[in-house]
């Protein structure tokens, strides 16, 4: 043996088993960025070949001021610096109980002359030959996996991903892939490698790094022995306890950050039921459409659903409530298919009934926003007549910037403004077509629509498969990252109870049955799982809030963040269950193994 480096090859044979877990955490934090970046790159391509098409020429400035290149830069860089936590977490947890498995190992090496700032080099090179094997099946596994996500944009969403790259090879993914490998490594041996040079020659050699120096009893006063113990093993080793708490709060941390990036995406490309294909208005914003026409093109081929909306602005009103600074408002009216999206989408504020808003009635609907002085409940008078407020939308849907700008906007239904008014043509018609509609069918509604009326196609401005697509892109993320999760908390377990093998052994040998040691091996977990909880629940929020208001509210002053409480139950469920489920496997290996084998286990 030419040096004691040449020990690297040979121990990772050895503890192939051992170390496969830290392989799958490498190769998934390497697939997950090249995948993110060679993404991120073939959208900026698609949207470069978009812009170039639209405007001629193009410069970065026009590229990353576009909606789609800012998403873009935006999920990539936190999605990044997420990825990059995970790794070092899931890595560094897993070294942290392989060393702690081999310190007779270490021990030995100490003991024939090896030196601590040795033993950290042979632990950082052991780390970076992983690297060997993981970067680039992570990289492989990265850019096959978006080839198949651009094939699937462009093959199966819409023409919206028509000028993605299919088989493009990202430069930046591959790099960003191999930089996250082999930093995240660095960074997560650095601890383990320190842990190991720092334990003596006399205590290694016995084999047990672990705090077998028990200087009082375990107190049992609230729980059974076994259960008492279970607690101790998780509390007693501080760094372990920081790294499995930060393991299972990781995945809580990055379930309720990326439920924002969900409502993000929700405001930045918003998806309404009532999103129409055509519209048809008059040149001068007057009620003079014909209302025949809504009858005639609903019975079109290639029309799926007609409705309209009448509308009179500046009417003299009477609000009867302090503090109400405009003397009129603006009256638009809604269909009931119009007024049944309002509920569908959730754009009313809670308390709202809009049940009362249907058919000929004296109530309505308004338009709010955080300094809208209008409340449910309020009375507008218009002419003879008097309405109450059912009911306030979360926003003014007809301003650009979602803000009512001190004006009032009220919504009747379509019953109440001709009662109101007289009026019973529309200002608006407004048509979705149907998936199948062709060219053909939109020309054939023009011609009957003839010159009198604007004819506007907005076909070419849909957004679903967009919205589509980035919610399958943020969820299908969050799926792996979760899953490696959780793979890292089950294998940390696991590797645990592997470093306290020779306890549970000895615990057998003095009469604690089966049952006890799994009710022990679940009393550890679960510690972990509640420490993992709250301190996720309590960073989990704090970073909801911070992302919310950064990337929400600052661009959309109407949003308002409150707790978000259903994807609270659903990840915490989702994270004890992993518990549950990781308790299984190291308590079947202890039922399987002779008491003998357990205390001889190395």
């Amino acid at each position: 043996m030419k040096s004691y480096l040449s020990l690297i090859p040979i121990s990772a044979k050895v503890h192939k088993r051992q170390n496969r877990m830290t392989l799958l955490c490498i190769i998934f934090s390497v697939f997950m960025v090249t995948a993110v970046f060679s993404m991120a790159e073939m959208g900026a391509k698609m949207e470069q070949a978009r812009l170039l098409k639209k405007h001629g020429n193009l410069s970065f400035q026009d590229l990353f001021s576009s909606i789609m290149g800012q998403t873009l830069l935006l999920i990539s860089a936190v999605l990044f610096f997420l990825i990059l936590i995970a790794g070092v977490l899931m890595i560094s947890s897993s070294i942290n109980s392989s060393v702690a498995q081999r310190t007779k190992f270490f021990g030995m090496m100490r003991c024939i002359g090896m030196s601590k700032q040795q033993i950290i080099r042979f632990v950082r090179l052991e780390a970076l030959n992983w690297c060997k094997t993981a970067v680039p099946i992570g990289i492989v596994l990265g850019i096959v996996t978006s080839w198949g996500l651009c094939a699937a944009l462009r093959l199966l969403v819409s023409e919206e991903f028509s000028h993605i790259p299919l088989f493009g090879i990202s430069i930046i993914g591959i790099v960003s892939g191999m930089i996250v490998g082999v930093v995240t490594v660095l960074i997560a041996a650095s601890s383990p490698a320190k842990r190991a040079a720092k334990v003596s020659p006399v205590t290694a050699v016995s084999g047990n790094s672990e705090n077998t120096n028990i200087r009082h009893a375990v107190k049992s006063r609230s729980f059974k022995i076994e259960t008492a113990l279970g607690i101790h093993h998780a509390i007693s080793v501080k760094k372990n306890l920081i790294l499995m708490t930060s393991s299972f709060a990781l995945s809580i941390i990055l379930f309720l950050s990326f439920s924002v990036f969900i409502e993000f995406i929700s405001y930045l490309i918003p998806q309404s039921s009532n999103t129409s294909d055509i519209n048809i208005f008059s040149s001068d914003s007057s009620n003079s459409v014909d209302s025949k026409l809504l009858d005639t093109v609903s019975g079109m081929e290639g029309v799926e659903r007609v409705f309209g909306r009448r509308s009179n602005f500046d009417i003299p009103a009477e609000i009867k409530k302090e503090n109400v600074l405009s003397s009129t408002i603006d009256l638009i009216s809604y269909d009931k298919f119009d007024l049944d999206c309002l509920r569908k989408d959730q754009q009313l504020r809670k308390g709202s009934d809009i049940s009362k808003v249907y058919g000929n009635s004296h109530y309505v609907l308004a338009t709010w926003d955080k300094d809208s002085p209008l409340e449910i409940g309020d009375k507008i008078r218009v002419g003879n007549e008097e309405f109450e407020i059912a009911g306030l939308l979360k926003y003014d849907p007809f301003s650009s910037d979602g803000n009512t700008n001190g004006k009032i906007t009220v919504i009747t239904s379509g019953e109440t403004f001709a009662h109101l008014t007289g009026i019973t043509d529309y200002s608006l018609i407004m048509i979705q077509t149907t998936k199948d509609a062709t060219d053909e069918n939109v020309t054939a509604i023009r011609n009957a629509v003839g010159e009198k009326y604007t004819f506007s196609d907005k076909r070419e401005h849909r957004t679903t498969s967009t919205y589509l697509a980035f919610l399958f892109f943020v969820y299908g993320f969050l799926a792996i990252i979760t899953l490696v999760t959780v793979l890292n908390i089950m294998n940390s377990i696991s590797m645990s109870v592997s470093a306290r093998i020779k306890q549970y052994g000895a615990m057998r040998a003095v009469g604690m049955d089966e049952h006890q040691l799994t009710k022990m091996i679940a009393a550890e977990a679960f510690t972990y799982a509640v420490s993992g909880g709250i301190v996720g629940c309590v960073a989990g929020l704090l970073l909801s809030k911070l992302l919310y208001d950064h990337l929400i509210t600052s661009h959309f002053n109407y949003a308002t963040w409150s707790i978000p409480i259903l994807p609270i139950i659903i990840i915490i469920l989702f994270v004890f269950i992993a518990a549950i489920a990781a308790v299984y496997v190291p308590s079947k290996r202890i039922r399987n193994m002779a008491i003998t084998d357990t205390i001889n286990e190395l």
